[in-house]
């Protein structure tokens, strides 16, 4: 696995060097079981004791400036502005800042998570987008929040389920198709009523409509690399990742 170590993955993109970003592996922690080992979220009925050590092992390790603003994921398109608010909502999948020091964060396990920041490097933002949120506009409702243009972000697609690996039904293919017929490209029939979806692609045709072109990972499976990855649809009793990004001082 290119650029990363055996607990870290770097983001590969062309960011400005005031901007930190990239998502924690599997591996490298202290979680034991189904949770084995560097399981992130305290919401998955793991030991709180390991996931506060893991936690612990991420900021060290990763020399954070801060703990990560954790959000509670709830598949939906609410957007925790932390610049105006210094508790994180009980209800949000994604997060935007413009300070210095504040770490941005989403947790997933197949979901996938998306990075954004600017040319410039003023601004950062996580998202979880998984298909129930790409559906509601997770990722417009963000960038529409950012203070800089569409043409000026530039996007770092995670690690999610690949497009062979997620099976829906017909009713979400339909459900992408009614917002936009060009959502019909990010599906491929698998069997009657069921469709494989291809997650990566269904965030740069969203990211394209909203004129950000420079998008960038999107390289990876969860549901079929085991070895460093989480996954709900593989596993259902599972740890979760984190994906971080920050501005540096």
């Amino acid at each position: 696995m290119p650029n990363t170590s055996a607990s870290w993955i770097v983001a590969d993109w062309p960011a400005p060097a005031v901007v930190q970003a990239g998502c924690s592996t599997r591996l490298g922690g202290v979680s034991i079981g189904p949770y084995g080992s560097f399981n992130l979220a305290q919401h998955v009925n793991d030991d709180p004791l390991a996931v506060s050590r893991n936690r612990e092992r991420l900021i060290k390790q990763q020399s954070l400036p801060s703990e990560p603003l954790w959000l509670n994921q709830v598949h939906g398109c609410e957007v925790f502005n932390a610049t105006q608010q210094r508790q994180p909502p009980p209800r949000a999948d994604a997060s935007i800042s413009i300070q210095v020091g504040v770490v941005c964060a989403v947790l997933s396990a197949d979901c996938l998570p998306v990075l954004i920041t600017d040319r410039r490097g003023s601004c950062v933002a996580a998202v979880h987008a998984g298909w129930r949120g790409l559906l509601a506009g997770v990722i417009s409702a963000t960038v529409k929040q950012l203070p800089a243009s569409p043409a000026d972000l530039l996007v770092w697609l995670g690690p999610a389920i690949g497009p062979t690996a997620f099976e829906v039904g017909v009713e979400v293919q339909r459900g992408f198709i009614q917002r936009h017929p060009a959502y019909a490209k990010v599906f491929v029939a698998q069997a009657p009523q069921h469709w494989w979806m291809d997650l990566y692609a269904a965030a740069r045709l969203e990211l394209q409509q909203l004129g950000v072109n420079s998008v960038y990972g999107g390289k990876y499976c969860t549901y079929r690399d085991s070895h460093y990855f989480y996954s709900y649809r593989r596993e259902a009793i599972t740890g979760r990742m984190a994906s971080l990004i920050w501005l540096a001082a």
